[in-house]
């Protein structure tokens, strides 16, 4: 089942490009979650052969971060997208959108950004993680439930341009103070900072934001400071 339609005549990432908006409510997993859903952390439940990227300058595996619902139009084949971001120094992936560091991956059928580095046959990663009580590193996932965000939180857009809901997927993307990634990829969904959050992000008390191309086979995420 798709949760979002593409809106006809969006054309870049400050259009709603597909609908509804739904906020993200995060519900730990009990068990590891194996099925094709929407969700945080774990291992990636790939609809197509396996292809955990890796940073160019190390070789090391990025961190797997989540799958996502990619949205399309009645009786399409479903497909998910797979974000995985570096992680070096509490430094997160994703600031220069093009240097490999963060790679979001469409299947089946997608295509694979020609910045991406595929490590080979049987390469796996780390899954999201958090801080535990005494600041170790521990695995985290949850499943995400999707909910409509509603007129009146639509329409609670702050001065700076912020919206009320920390983690979204679909409508008009509220950037801070910037414009987003250019034209033509449109909006997906956007991930918070982690503060406050049970996971670890570093995206500098800012946000991190995911695009697909028209054709929603390929993917861009981009995270920019508050």
């Amino acid at each position: 089942m798709n949760l979002q339609h593409p809106v006809p005549g969006a054309e870049g990432p400050d259009d709603a490009a597909y609908l509804p908006r739904l906020d993200m409510r995060l519900v730990p997993a009990i068990t590891p979650i194996t099925a094709p859903v929407a969700k945080l952390g774990g291992t990636p439940v790939w609809l197509g052969e396996p292809s955990w990227p890796v940073a160019p300058r190390t070789g090391i595996p990025l961190d797997f971060i989540g799958q996502f619902p990619v949205p399309g139009e009645p009786g399409e084949q479903p497909r998910l997208a797979y974000l995985f971001l570096s992680y070096e120094d509490y430094e997160t992936g994703g600031i220069d959108v093009d240097d490999a560091e963060a790679v979001l991956l469409v299947q089946p059928g997608g295509r694979t950004p020609d910045f991406a580095v595929i490590g080979p046959p049987g390469t796996t990663g780390r899954g999201l993680w958090a801080f535990d009580s005494e600041e170790e590193k521990v695995p985290v996932e949850f499943r995400i439930e999707f909910r409509p965000v509603g007129e009146e939180r639509e329409a609670e857009l702050e001065e700076d341009g912020v919206l009320a809901v920390d983690h979204y997927i679909g409508g008009r993307a509220a950037y801070p103070d910037w414009s987003g990634y250019e034209s033509p990829w449109r909006f997906f969904f956007k991930l918070d900072h982690g503060h406050g959050d049970p996971y670890f992000l570093n995206f500098a008390d800012g946000g991190g934001y995911a695009y697909l191309s028209p054709d929603r086979l390929e993917g861009r995420f981009k995270w920019e400071a508050a």
